[in-house]
């Protein structure tokens, strides 16, 4: 089968449908993925996209043509899903039928293996590739199709994480931008105490009528903020289109960057476990090492990429991880993504120090950052090659995801795109001055 291998990422499977992926490599892909897996059970959730249900189909369809049983847990998000795979001793692995904060024209699909452990470029995506490619497969006893609830049991996972009696007397919007976080925000504030949830696009809508779902862009945060304002909330919350990365603003509307609430919320873990490690991505402020290591933590700095972080956690066990995309992952919960867990985090802090968000966080907000700014770079690996011997004299230059160049009052990574001709900056300073200054100068060499 000719197949545009362009839709095949480095974490994910990802496509315009149905232009570069249709339902025939859906097809194709439940069969590959059994083979792949010697599976007997694979799990399946789709998120509210138009084509999620036809993709579905044809899934379920070369799954259980190929012998294998499907759990449909139905329209979900992914941190259920994942719930799904990993809880389950009998459950082989899945796939979430999702294109995340992609606009509506994508679809695709995230595979998991037994335990929720991610296929991505570094484990098993090439070879479930080359079997889609070849689609050589034996015809086999065909399976069933098993609808199953999950969002109960996942609930009393989450929820039992937490002392929900002390989350208490809080108000918060939240945006689920018509994605999938809606399923299980409303239940998880029924089972809290006197805390207030104030909507926003919380039905699950493909052709997003809103906004994009992506916490990450400031355009998609104008609602969100405005409603925090407007409702004298304590604080809001974004969340993308399968639920699994959760974006903050304070209650004066102000946006929180996912890498300190990564420092927030390891603070908060090292409380009950001292000693314990902690990952954070390189793109990461230098607040969340130091946070970390003051709060008794052995902080680890990592590649960016969900399946990169995860393998790392669990080689080493570590207790959770946090990326400067938002995305959180805890090894009590498989070692994977929650944001409904995050959530939770951040109310039980709030409860229990009576202080307003941007007060907790004011303390965190030492150094100034560039945020990231992507370059069209035809030759990446030279460019990168150029910068580090333009900053030779560094206090320290390594290369674990690009290249990262570090001084006493300022540093910067810069790394390539996966998938786009594009060069990311990443720069952090003592002094707002010196952030910009040297912004404009790595931004200059890199552009010229």
């Amino acid at each position: 089968m000719k197949i545009d291998s362009s839709i095949f990422k480095a974490y994910d499977i990802r496509g315009i449908y149905p232009d570069q992926l249709d339902e025939e490599v859906a097809y194709k892909l439940g069969k590959a993925l059994v083979a792949f897996l010697g599976a007997e059970v694979l799990v399946i959730g789709r998120d509210m996209r138009l084509s999620s249900d036809s993709l579905f189909d044809a899934l379920s369809k070369g799954i259980i043509e190929q012998g294998a049983d499907v759990v449909d847990i139905g329209l979900t998000s992914s941190p259920i899903f994942n719930f799904s795979v990993a809880e389950y001793e009998h459950h082989d692995g899945g796939i979430m039928i999702t294109a995340s904060h992609n606009p509506k024209e994508y679809n695709g699909f995230k595979l998991s293996d037994f335990q929720a452990v991610p296929i991505s470029s570094i484990y098993g995506l090439p070879r479930v590739q080359k079997l889609i490619e070849e689609g050589k497969f034996v015809k086999k006893k065909e399976g069933v199709v098993i609808e199953t609830y999950m969002l109960r049991p996942y609930l009393d996972k989450v929820l039992g994480m937490v002392d929900r009696n002390k989350i208490k007397n809080l108000k918060v919007v939240i945006d689920c931008g018509n994605g999938m976080g809606g399923i299980s925000i409303p239940p998880i504030f029924r089972r809290l105490k006197d805390c207030e949830l104030i909507k926003l696009y919380f039905e699950p809508d493909g052709t997003f009528p809103h906004h994009e779902p992506n916490p990450l862009k400031e355009e998609t945060l104008e609602d969100l903020k405005k409603e925090v304002l407007e409702t004298k909330a304590d604080f809001g919350v974004a969340l993308d289109g399968d639920g699994d990365r959760i974006g903050f603003v304070d209650e004066k509307g102000e946006v929180i960057p996912g890498d300190l609430i990564t420092a927030l919320v390891a603070k908060e873990l090292l409380k009950q476990n001292p000693g314990e490690k902690i990952i954070y991505d390189l793109r990461s402020s230098w607040v969340v090492k130091e946070e970390i290591e003051k709060a008794g933590g052995v902080p680890i700095m990592w590649k960016v990429g969900h399946a990169l972080i995860k393998k790392k956690m669990r080689e080493e066990n570590v207790l959770f991880a946090g990326e400067l995309s938002s995305h959180f992952y805890f090894r009590d919960f498989y070692f994977v993504e929650c944001a409904d867990l995050v959530l939770l985090k951040i109310m039980g802090i709030l409860s229990r120090e009576k202080k307003p968000l941007s007060k907790l966080v004011e303390p965190l907000r030492r150094y100034y950052v560039s945020g990231e700014i992507n370059s069209d770079v035809e030759d990446k690996k030279a460019k990168m090659k150029e910068l580090a011997k333009k900053y030779k004299d560094a206090k320290k230059i390594f290369w674990l995801d690009g290249v990262s160049v570090e001084y006493k009052d300022w540093w910067f990574n810069v790394r390539p795109s996966q998938t786009e001709s594009l060069l990311r900056l990443n720069l952090e300073a003592k002094t707002k001055k010196l952030m910009e200054e040297k912004k404009d100068e790595v931004l200059k060499m890199i552009r010229e």
